[in-house]
């Protein structure tokens, strides 16, 4: 025992002497692009797959990945085949119609702001009217379209068509509105039109926006203040919260030969209802549109009829609590698809006919597809990633059509940034883990055996500075389920000390921020150079491991999600040395949120920065809001029950606020409605932080402020 304590004093006293030897890492530090891996070489698939070009400092070889050999391929073979697509332009008041080449599966550098000489003039455009969004080709090239002050037009060469006749601000035609671009379609994409690929019809989204109400933010300091404007500068968007009216939505089809206009008929929806997919058949002969009912619970994949507008059901989802937005069908070449469907409560693939017959099962289990990645239709095989082997991990599996022969192709713990050649063949693997950088390596494609090892990258700034491990691990809830979580302790930790906590987290739904994998950030190692743990966690319904998880949050977010961050501090106080008094809890967003909700409804925080938070969900929009809460009108208790303005009288710690003055995501309303209830409840443990000029994500001249702002409220915790 005697020599066992020596050992274990002599070990303490080496270490000691190692960090001393090590630099420490200054505040100034983190906004420095310091690299905690180095050295991966870059590789890629050329010639068809066969050979594999790679890249570790000034080497560049060709080699075939069996033997090792390096090969001679011309420069061309090496490169895959380009293709062009049509891209539509807007030059000197004309519409033009030029190609931008696209090489292999990725596009090239987009289109070019002057028509090259093989450009098509379609003729002039007027722009009196209005400036023109969404410009788009058709497939073919002969036409393109366009939205001009929320109408839509087509044109081809010497002629225009103009559409619609009665678009303006209540009124979008071909154009999505904020809650679609933002809930639906993707943050920035407005096009709400599209073509088939005959380029012969295009069909389009109209939006009602009388009924939704408006929302005005302020822009307090406009562009030339005090010089020149000395008022506030206002910003009205058309923005449904919670509870409130949507837009109404229709779908219409546009037929080029005739200048004629079919309206889809979705009179059996709701009035409500939601679009939330457009798509065509490959042959062009259907329509597809995807519709859910304003709170998610089912969705039909529908054909329609171009000259009719017929709507048939091909495909029905639903769920006891919501249905995400499906993926589009994935066409094969007799004519079927590939659909994915968290009927089960996990995602998997199934095979349809046209019309809805189901032909068989390609995946199944208590696990899921996060996506295809490739398909051979004559061998009856298609890859994916899934999260059969971890959910914290990225994983890519090959299957048959019909369910039989899955394998993992990527075998180990931790993420593969994978590349599957051309001929399906071989796998290049970026892989790496919490314990590990980037390894990158070459596999069999049909066994995941290993073939050969292309280089390792080094832990980059980690050999210089005081470095924090992040440790993998496993958290019991309360109720006994496996929470993912990681950590990282100072790099002077001792089992006798007691260590603030540091938690930060976004924990929305199926939103994990664990991750298997080598990535550090920075700031998290300053922290734990400064004395704090790290914590990350994984709730159950941000754990990435399927439907059946998500839904643990339905119709109270924040509640189960805070739960299981509660047992996740007091696993680390009690076997990591965390100290119960002083933990800290930070996110943006629905992070935000958490951050004020844990500090209002829990005694486990000392400190709450919270970033442009959801502060009470009716004051959020409707489309993500309802999908997880319903309305206020059906769940009256579950919005109370997760409110912070609410809670505000409850409040425990320090809460610090932070908002954009211009957010038109999360409006700053809700920071002055808490703020508010707090003032009348007499809670003096609150500061505000206000960032003009910024909306959800901060300017970019304030981020510094905003960084050590949070940083001097952090460090108060260093002291017991």
């Amino acid at each position: 025992m005697r020599l066992k304590l020596a050992v274990a004093a002599i070990s303490l006293v080496l270490a000691a002497s190692s960090l001393l030897a090590q630099d420490q890492l200054r505040f100034e530090d983190t906004r420095k692009s310091l690299r905690w891996e180095a050295g991966a070489p870059s590789a890629t698939f050329v010639s068809g797959g066969r050979y594999v070009q790679y890249s570790s400092g000034k080497v560049s070889r060709c080699i075939d990945p069996v033997t090792g050999e390096s090969v001679d391929v011309e420069k061309d073979a090496a490169r895959p085949a380009p293709s062009k697509q049509p891209v539509a332009l807007l030059h000197d008041g004309q519409l033009w119609v030029d190609d931008v080449v696209v090489r292999g599966r990725r596009r090239g550098r987009g289109p070019r702001r002057k028509p090259s000489q093989a450009a098509v003039s379609l003729g002039e455009v007027d722009l009196a009217r209005g400036p023109i969004t969404e410009l788009r080709a058709s497939p073919v090239g002969q036409r393109v379209s366009y939205v001009q002050h929320n109408d839509l037009y087509l044109a081809s060469r010497g002629s225009v068509w103009r559409v619609t006749d009665d678009g303006g601000p209540e009124k979008f035609h071909g154009k999505l509105d904020w809650v679609y671009q933002e809930e639906l379609y993707g943050r920035g994409d407005f096009q709400g039109h599209w073509w088939s690929p005959d380029g012969a019809r295009c069909a389009f989204l109209s939006l009602d926006e009388a009924p939704v109400r408006a929302f005005t933010v302020i822009d307090h300091v406009p562009a030339d203040y005090l010089d020149k404007e000395r008022s506030v500068v206002s910003e009205v968007t058309n923005y449904p919260k919670a509870g409130d009216p949507n837009p109404f939505a229709s779908l219409s089809i546009a037929h080029c030969e005739r200048d004629a206009v079919v309206r889809c008929d979705l009179s059996r929806f709701p009035e409500d209802l939601l679009v939330v997919r457009v798509d065509w058949t490959p042959d062009g002969s259907k329509l597809l549109a995807t519709i859910q009912d304003r709170i998610q619970t089912w969705a039909e994949l529908c054909a329609i009829d171009p000259d009719t507008g017929e709507v048939t059901t091909w495909i029905r989802e639903e769920s006891p609590t919501w249905v995400n937005r499906p993926s589009a069908p994935r066409w094969l070449a007799d004519g079927t698809f590939l659909w994915l469907s968290e009927r089960t409560g996990y995602q998997h693939v199934y095979r349809y006919k046209p019309g809805g017959e189901l032909i068989e099962t390609s995946t199944s289990g208590d696990w899921q597809v996060r996506s295809i990645v490739r398909v051979d239709e004559p061998a009856r095989l298609l890859w994916f990633e899934g999260t059969k082997d971890g959910a914290t991990g990225r994983h890519l599996y090959r299957v048959s059509f019909d369910g039989a022969g899955l394998i993992c192709l990527t075998p180990g713990v931790g993420t593969h940034g994978f590349t599957l050649g051309e001929d399906d063949r071989f796998v290049i693997d970026r892989w790496s883990s919490m314990e590990h950088p980037t390894i990158v390596r070459v596999l069999d494609a049909a066994t995941g055996e290993l073939v050969r090892e292309l280089g390792r990258a080094t832990k980059g700034a980690a050999d210089r500075y005081a470095f924090s491990e992040k440790k993998r691990l496993s958290i019991s809830a309360r109720d006994g389920y496996p929470l993912d979580a990681s950590v990282q302790l100072p790099p002077d930790w001792a089992p006798n000390e007691r260590y603030p906590v540091f938690l930060p987290t976004y924990s929305g739904p199926d939103a994990p921020s664990v991750r298997d994998r080598w990535s550090h950030s920075t700031y998290y190692q300053f922290l734990a150079q400064q004395g704090f743990i790290v914590l990350q966690c994984n709730v159950r319904s941000a754990s990435g491991r399927g439907q059946k998880h998500t839904g643990a949050c339905y119709r109270q977010l924040g509640v189960q999600e805070l739960r299981d961050l509660e047992d996740a501090i007091d696993h680390v106080c009690a076997e990591y040395g965390g100290d119960a008094a002083r933990v800290a809890i930070s996110g943006w967003s629905y992070g935000g949120f958490m951050a004020a909700f844990a500090l209002t409804h829990s005694d486990k925080f000392a400190l709450g920065l919270a970033g442009a938070g959801v502060h009470d969900w009716r004051l959020y929009d409707t489309i993500y809001t309802e999908r997880y809460m319903r309305t206020p009108q059906e769940n009256k208790e579950g919005y109370e029950r997760t409110s912070v303005v609410r809670a505000a009288k409850h409040l425990r710690g320090q809460l610090v606020l932070i908002h954009g003055t211009k957010d038109d995501n999360v409006h700053m309303q809700n920071t002055m409605q808490l703020l508010w209830e707090l003032q009348r409840a007499n809670q003096q443990n609150v500061e505000l932080m206000v960032y003009p000029r910024s909306r959800h994500g901060l300017n970019g001249e304030v981020r510094r402020h905003n960084s050590e702002f949070q940083w001097r409220r952090l460090r108060r915790l260093l002291q017991p």
